[in-house]
């Protein structure tokens, strides 16, 4: 939801074309949690490939991905190198460029996040993703009271490994601090540096 609110409000103001929304990634550490649905980030990869031979084999040349979940990135890097595989074992240059940008890593979007969540914003879960959805959806917000108020944070492996501290899915976060006004603001900041990213991106040079 967070990247493909950003994106469309985005285009809309600047009119580059979105296409549609990769909904289901890497997440196989969540699937401790019933209703999870996962790709094996073999699955990830290679469906990555079909959508760009595809897009490629229709000319477009850049191609910008908007990322919303932090463990899609490793599988996303992975993606790109075998995209860019087969050019260079030929010995080719490759007749096109990618690049993946997490909305929450665009410039001053940290800075409104820490802002509005000075404490308890944390990395997943967080107040400020949270608030970006409620700012899509406000008819979802909802109060809840979550104990210990601040998750514990840690590393993350497996699906088990992964639920037994973090018992409701935070890491570090305090989401009930979210609201739409604290969305609207980092979407605002979010969609002005897209803007400018995806400006300079198709404004290189070959």
């Amino acid at each position: 939801i967070c990247p493909e609110v950003i994106a469309r409000e985005a285009a809309a103001e600047d009119g580059f074309l979105v296409g549609p929304t990769f909904a289901v990634g890497q997440a196989q550490h969540h699937l401790g949690f019933p209703g999870t649905i996962t790709l094996r980030p073999s699955t990830m990869i290679a469906a990555m490939q079909d959508w760009i031979a595809s897009l490629t084999r229709h000319g477009f040349t850049r191609l910008y991905f908007l990322n919303g979940h932090g463990g899609n990135v490793a599988s996303i890097m992975a993606a790109f190198a075998e995209a860019y595989a087969p050019f260079s074992l030929r010995g080719e240059p490759c007749p096109f460029r990618l690049t993946s940008v997490n909305w929450w890593e665009l410039q001053g979007v940290s800075t409104i996040c820490s802002r509005w969540f000075p404490i308890g914003d944390g990395s997943h879960a967080t107040a400020s993703e949270v608030s970006v959805t409620y700012y899509a959806h406000p008819e979802a917000q909802k109060s809840v009271t979550m104990s210990p108020k601040i998750a514990p944070t840690g590393a993350i492996r497996d699906a088990a490994e992964y639920r037994r501290p973090f018992a409701d899915g935070r890491i570090g976060s305090d989401p009930s601090q979210a609201s739409v006004e604290a969305g609207a603001a980092i979407v605002a900041a979010a969609r002005t540096a897209l803007i400018a990213d995806v400006r300079k991106f198709f404004g290189e040079n070959a």
